[in-house]
């Protein structure tokens, strides 16, 4: 039986969203990542595990070093399934806004 990780699980730790974050912009090995944490890199390792077998990062052997990456099919996956939720969020903030710009105090 093969089971897998929620993302959404993953993601709530804010050290792995920070590992996210380290990879949005370049593919990175587990020892440049542990290089940006004050934890221990068996720590760091066990965090890039949840998040590979979350399918959120992407491991590419290259010589005896593993690059990890972030997965962008499965990033887009869950910013699909939060969107409807920030478009409510947004519409109600708006509304709120119009509200308090349109108040007027009583004088009593």
């Amino acid at each position: 039986m093969n089971l897998r990780r929620d993302p959404f699980q993953a993601i709530a730790d804010p050290t792995r969203r920070a590992i996210l974050l380290l990879l949005a912009s370049q593919s990175m090995t587990a020892g440049a990542i542990a290089a940006n944490f004050d934890t221990a890199r068996p720590t760091v390792s066990k965090h890039l595990q949840i998040l590979t077998e979350c399918e959120l990062l992407k491991q590419e052997q290259n010589g005896r070093e593993v690059h990890y990456s972030l997965n962008g099919q499965k990033m887009k996956e869950i910013a699909d399934f939060i969107e409807p939720f920030r478009m409510m969020w947004e519409d109600r903030f708006n509304k709120l806004e119009e509200i308090m710009k349109n108040y007027k105090p009583t004088n009593k």
